[in-house]
């Protein structure tokens, strides 16, 4: 069956979709069965963790672990099939839209183009990811202090 380029690339985005969306349950599922760290649990400790760590502050030993628990979770290989599998959807849209435009003979739209949106917001995420990941370097160069105040997340 020929369902020209159009209809072909959405048959192929579909799968690379099934297969992405997978990955994404896969990476969920170990996250969720490990004992998340302490740290984890604080509303904002995510984001004050990360600013020391690019700041070059010292931080105690279990901000460094949950620092290093971020990194590597943010380095996994499946952690970048999220934004991944959302572009597969925003891409699908695209093609499926211009296959049926190319089949009804009528111009491309604005409406055409709405699944742009979630492709450059999973753009975003996997610059988000990529920032993180980078972060490596920084945590083998962080300075562990040994008396660090029990409330230090909560003033950053």
């Amino acid at each position: 069956m020929n369902f020209l380029p159009w209809g072909d690339l959405a048959i192929l985005d579909a799968l690379a979709a099934l297969a992405l969306a997978t990955c994404v349950f896969i990476y969920i599922t170990r996250l969720e069965n490990r004992t998340s760290h302490p740290l984890g649990e604080k509303v904002g400790a995510h984001k004050a963790v990360l600013a020391k760590l690019r700041k070059g502050e010292p931080m105690s030993q279990d901000e460094v672990d949950y620092a290093t628990e971020l990194v590597t979770d943010a380095r996994s290989p499946l952690a970048y099939a999220m934004p991944a599998t959302l572009f597969c959807i925003g891409f699908f849209y695209v093609v499926g839209c211009l296959f049926m435009l190319h089949l009804d003979g009528g111009n491309p739209s604005f409406r055409t183009f709405i699944g742009g949106i979630p492709m450059l917001t999973s753009m975003n995420m996997a610059v988000q990811l990529r920032k993180v990941a980078a972060l490596k370097k920084r945590l083998a160069k962080v300075t562990v202090s040994e008396t660090q105040p029990a409330d230090e997340l909560s003033r950053v």
